[in-house]
């Protein structure tokens, strides 16, 4: 009897572990896909620059700056037109190139649509150019 109780024990708690990676991070592809499509680089070296124009674009995109940090090269802001969040993260690869990573979820998931980040990255590349031309 004992050995049947400790049998069922294992195999409860076995099963009780057996989640898959997608499933807790409550996302349908894989990581290199979603990294692939949220991340672009930039031919600069001027990291205040592309901070700068980070958060001119999450504004005019409707976004409100909740933080800020220009040490961390981080930019976070909330839509709440739209219900959603995003995270842009902003490194210096090498002298010449800045890689800017934006991460969006609307409500409690995470935004999974390629073209969302592209519209994103879009703005942002016309905001770098008009920041880089001193353009108001």
């Amino acid at each position: 009897m004992k050995k049947f109780l400790l049998t069922v024990i294992v195999v409860l708690s076995l099963s009780a572990c057996s989640s898959t990676h997608r499933d807790v991070l409550g996302t349908s592809q894989t990581q290199v896909q979603m990294r692939n499509y949220q991340s672009r680089s930039f031919d600069t070296n001027d990291r205040t620059l592309v901070l700068r124009a980070v958060v001119s674009t999450m504004q005019d995109l409707g976004f409100i700056i909740d933080r800020a940090d220009e040490r961390l090269g981080t930019i976070s802001g909330t839509s709440y037109t739209h219900a959603s969040k995003m995270t842009v993260s902003v490194r210096v690869i090498n002298k010449n190139q800045i890689v800017v990573r934006a991460n969006a979820q609307v409500g409690l998931k995470p935004l999974e649509e390629p073209i969302a980040y592209q519209n994103f990255f879009n703005a942002l590349g016309q905001s770098l150019f008009l920041e880089a031309h001193e353009v108001e």
